[in-house]
């Protein structure tokens, strides 16, 4: 892994390892920068800079690390948190939509849950994850978001893997893995 840009003044401790959860695939595991308390406030800061001019509603995480980090930027910027969770979690009658996509190592399926006390038309949202690598994660989320109605004003993750993607998504961090 070659970090290409990283804003983050705190020291990185990400680990890595190979053939997981597949062969061929490189694992990046960015939970020792939650683990590090001064690391997590300083990425949940980053954020919250980024997103606070944007007219943001709903802060949307996907399962598992993206629930982590969103509810942690939510909670910062009195934003309500909805948690993009892998179909099956959610009690059927507390899903608003499904949404079925790719990732680099498989298929997978994410729901959005019903709204308590709004609809998700004309709502803006914020779309937080780990780590941005193909990319289809949170296209999914974002055609499931407009599916329903809201906008999508904005995306971001700690870290990018510039040369799986070439995005220009706000990111904290970037990356190849080569």
């Amino acid at each position: 892994m070659k970090i290409l840009r990283n804003v983050l003044k705190n020291e990185l401790n990400i680990r890595t390892q190979a053939n997981y959860p597949k062969e061929g695939v490189e694992f990046i595991d960015v939970m020792p920068l939650f683990i590090q308390k001064d690391v997590f406030k300083e990425i949940v800061q980053n954020f919250k800079k980024e997103i606070s001019d944007k007219n943001v509603d709903y802060i949307v995480g996907p399962e598992a690390r993206g629930l982590i980090l969103g509810a942690a930027i939510a909670n910062e910027m009195n934003l309500g948190f909805i948690p993009a969770r892998k179909a099956g979690k959610l009690p059927p009658i507390t899903v608003e939509t499904q949404v079925a996509y790719e990732k680099e190592y498989g298929k997978d399926v994410l729901e959005l849950p019903r709204l308590v006390s709004d609809q998700y038309s004309e709502k803006n949202f914020y779309i937080v994850d780990d780590i941005y690598a193909t990319g289809n994660t949170l296209n999914a989320i974002k055609q499931a978001i407009k599916d329903c109605g809201g906008n999508v004003v904005g995306e971001g993750v700690i870290m990018n893997i510039k040369e799986l993607n070439n995005s220009d998504i706000f990111s904290l961090i970037d990356i190849n893995e080569n």
